[in-house]
């Protein structure tokens, strides 16, 4: 497998459509944060990720870096525009969440209330222009012969996380800046990639790359996302610790050298997983379906930490990585290095979302509530006539914020619904109004008589 060669910059932001230039009001950002180092907020907009929609409150929620927008709106108006094309708004129930959208709104007394909700399409490429994941496996299968250069367009946190073998970084925020990473050359073949066929910062690339005279540049349109999708990526060691270990984001780390010699030495949180011992390790792999981000390292990244990863990869887990140079390049870079046993035992605990307790905390709490403690069920009227838990007060999602005054200041407050997303919607409503608040993002039934099952998400 090809090196990788990984320029260190500062955080930038990514790509996004242009918009019109306005002053971004005060008080909760309206775009994320990465965004505003070229774009600014545009007045009665939000910009930011899709995360939930709840018609029986008529609510939509969206992500906006660490805050959440909860925004109404009335079915019969809403238009909903996704890749340009026109969809009535019973579409977001089927619409994949975690996309980028914007919101559109007008204010009626003191709710945003969403006029359209539009979600980006494909960008337009020449096909001429366009290389395919055939293409960019093919020329990463030959190393760096010289006779390309494959660049991830990428801001740096991104990268971080991982990107193509053999990939160096120029990205498209700081272009002017790093403009000296594409090649003397001119007529050598370039191909730049970034996060998907909706994201700009690639094509964008290329027509500055045109316009500075080079005659073989391309974009590899689905990038990365497909590529890690279909393939394994890679990360440098620095990247591991920035990206991972220091922010304590959930992963899970495998140490591919032989069990005699990662015990003498190994990355903080690694697990020992041979080669000659990775089937049987599988079973012990979290859900394909959380996503966990899986690197993998030996050595000095060589075939060990390939094989060991494609062999995860192939059981179907999604993200896959191994480690440029491996342990050699982790001491090389005087990182820490553990010396405890080192575990056989792959351990992975998905970040919970943000405000949620575990569905064995609010089974007890339910089931006794403390005195200091409300349940507070956000459904409808006509769902908890058919059962409420004992001693849980009834405000639906829908007029939390008229009856605020209802809920006690003086309590901690645990919302539920039927499903999690209403009331995961009604914490953020609670905790933007300065209530000790949580919710259950689980899918709860109650009985008649007061009987209920708690189910995971």
């Amino acid at each position: 497998m090809a090196s990788m060669r990984l320029v260190s910059i500062a955080v930038l932001c990514a790509a996004v459509p242009a918009l019109a230039v306005a002053q971004a009001p005060a008080g909760k950002p309206t775009i994320p944060q990465v965004c505003t180092s070229c774009h600014q907020a545009q007045p009665n907009a939000l910009q930011g990720i899709y995360e939930n929609v709840a018609f029986k409150s008529q609510a939509i929620q969206l992500k906006i870096d660490a805050n959440t927008e909860i925004v109404k709106f009335d079915p019969k108006t809403l238009k909903v525009k996704d890749a340009g094309a026109m969809k009535p708004a019973e579409s977001l129930r089927d619409l994949p969440k975690n996309r980028e959208a914007r919101i559109d709104y007008v204010e009626k007394d003191g709710q945003k209330i969403a006029t359209q909700i539009a979600f980006k399409g494909p960008v337009k490429i020449a096909p001429e222009k366009v290389s395919s994941y055939e293409e960019v496996e093919r020329l990463v299968a030959r190393g760096q012969d010289g006779s390309y250069v494959l660049i991830d367009s990428r801001p740096l946190p991104r990268v971080q996380e991982g990107t193509i073998p053999g990939a160096i970084n120029l990205p498209y925020p700081a272009w002017d800046k790093f403009v000296g990473r594409l090649p003397k050359d001119k007529g050598q073949l370039v191909v730049f990639f970034c996060q998907g066929v909706t994201c700009m910062m690639s094509p964008n690339s290329l027509l500055k790359a045109e316009a500075l005279g080079y005659t073989n540049a391309k974009v590899y349109r689905e990038g990365y996302p497909e590529w890690l999708e279909r393939n394994v990526g890679v990360l440098a060691a620095p990247h591991l610790k920035a990206a991972y270990l220091d922010k304590s984001i959930p992963h899970v780390l495998i140490d591919a050298r032989p069990a005699s010699t990662a015990a003498e030495g190994y990355i903080p949180g690694a697990v020992s997983i041979p080669p000659s011992k990775v089937h049987e390790a599988l079973a012990t792999m979290p859900p394909a379906k959380l996503k966990a981000p899986i690197i993998v390292y030996d050595v000095d990244g060589g075939a060990s930490a390939m094989a060991v990863a494609r062999v995860i990869k192939a059981s179907g887990q999604p993200n896959v990585t191994t480690m440029v140079g491996g342990f050699d390049a982790w001491k090389a870079e005087k990182l820490p290095v553990a010396t405890a046993p080192i575990t056989t035992k792959v351990a992975y605990v998905p970040k919970p979302r943000p405000g949620s307790i575990p569905n064995e905390e609010f089974v007890r709490l339910a089931s006794a509530t403390p005195p200091d403690v409300l349940i507070l069920d956000v459904r409808n009227t006509d769902e908890a006539n058919a059962g409420m838990i004992k001693g849980a007060k009834l405000i639906p999602d829908e007029e939390l914020l008229a009856r605020m005054g209802e809920v006690p200041k003086d309590k901690r407050i645990i919302t539920h619904c039927s499903t999690g997303i209403r009331a995961e919607m009604a914490y953020h409503k609670l905790k933007q109004a300065g209530y000790n608040a949580g919710f259950v993002y689980a899918v709860v039934d109650v009985k008649k008589n007061g009987q209920f099952k708690v189910t995971p998400n």
